[in-house]
């Protein structure tokens, strides 16, 4: 939990998925934020964020994709911030030192010379051992060093962490890049939330209000309901499943208007790559769809105001995430306009 934690605490909703598992945001997802008027500190703001896919070295087509997001959402920017999740750095910076004080006390024996892989034990490590972060972190500043435009540091779940890990933190990230802010914050304490709004309003340029002000996000209802259901899979299944699942969301029936008991029926199809992960999916007797299914509902319901009849089934598509094609088929925005163009052909009257 992170940048989405974070989105959904300063708009108030839930715009954006949250699970403890990296990777949970697939798709650049908006969130539009009233900051009321401060007076002699700022004017009344309208402050659109857009949370994208966490950036890592792209492996897969799903991947690369994901890493379009970053690019199209960096295209269109007039503040970046880069969140960094204090409990995780300081996990990671602590696992590296391990790593390096059992590698520098691990003797290696003779006969496979300097730089060969240290022979197997359980605290011996091979010599060339880093953690992935450190990559990712070269991989990250190198795009924001070809930025433009201001650059927040926004240190998430500080109330997690000691001062003392947290100050070193900060100062090795500077190092890194000269960061306009550093703004320390804690979405589940709200502690630094109204710090950041000021800050960015500070450096917003003035322009006309985007979106009306009801308005919190610019996602179709349809797309807010199949990440509802992938959350519910993240959240229920073990490490390899998530990661492989895609949903779609095939059919979706709003209650008639003036309904006394409004339903809306709802039927979404589960992708997965192998036959095991729909095993998985499914669970023995159906058990694990079933849990799936009703934890999704409870979160359609709230996000709908209505009763929800929702319906799950699992379909194996092999390699999708190396499929261009289906990859680009799960983009709301190509679903919007596949919808779109098949409602004018429906229209068309036949010659």
């Amino acid at each position: 939990m992170g940048k989405s934690t974070l989105l959904n605490a300063l708009t108030g909703e839930k715009v954006a998925i949250v699970t403890a598992k990296p990777q949970t945001t697939r798709n650049r997802v908006m969130g539009v934020v009233e900051v009321p008027a401060q007076k002699g500190v700022h004017p009344a703001a309208q402050v659109v964020f857009v949370d994208t896919p966490g950036i890592h070295k792209p492996g897969s087509q799903l991947d690369r994709r994901m890493l379009q997001e970053v690019h199209e959402a960096l295209e269109t920017r007039d503040l970046v911030l880069v969140l960094v999740d204090a409990t995780r750095r300081v996990k990671l910076e602590a696992k590296e030192e391990s790593a390096e004080l059992s590698v520098e006390s691990s003797p290696v024996p003779e006969s496979e010379g300097p730089g060969a892989p240290i022979s197997s034990g359980k605290d011996r490590k091979t010599a060339d051992h880093k953690p992935n972060w450190a990559s990712e972190d070269e991989f990250l500043f190198g795009l924001v060093r070809k930025l433009d435009c201001p650059v927040f540091l926004v240190v998430t779940k500080v109330d997690l962490v000691n001062k003392n890990e947290l100050l070193p933190l900060i100062d090795g990230l500077m190092k890194q890049y000269n960061f306009a802010q550093v703004i320390p914050v804690s979405a589940r304490k709200r502690d630094g939330l109204d710090v950041l709004l000021r800050q960015i309003v500070e450096v917003l340029p003035v322009g006309e209000r985007f979106y009306p002000q009801d308005q919190y996000t610019d996602q179709p209802v349809r797309f807010m309901v199949a990440e509802l259901i992938r959350e519910s899979i993240l959240i229920e299944t073990g490490e390899e499943v998530p990661y492989a699942s895609a949903v779609v969301i095939e059919e979706f029936e709003e209650p008639q208007e003036g309904s006394r008991n409004p339903l809306t029926r709802i039927m979404a199809a589960i992708y997965c790559e192998r036959s095991g992960q729909k095993a998985i999916l499914i669970g023995k007797g159906g058990s694990k769809l079933k849990e799936i299914g009703t934890t999704a509902r409870r979160k359609i319901e709230s996000l709908l105001g209505t009763r929800v009849y929702l319906e799950l089934h699992v379909i194996v598509e092999p390699g999708w995430r190396d499929s261009r094609g289906f990859v680009d088929s799960l983009d709301w925005r190509n679903q919007l306009e596949r919808m779109a163009s098949k409602q004018v052909d429906e229209k068309e009257p036949e010659e």
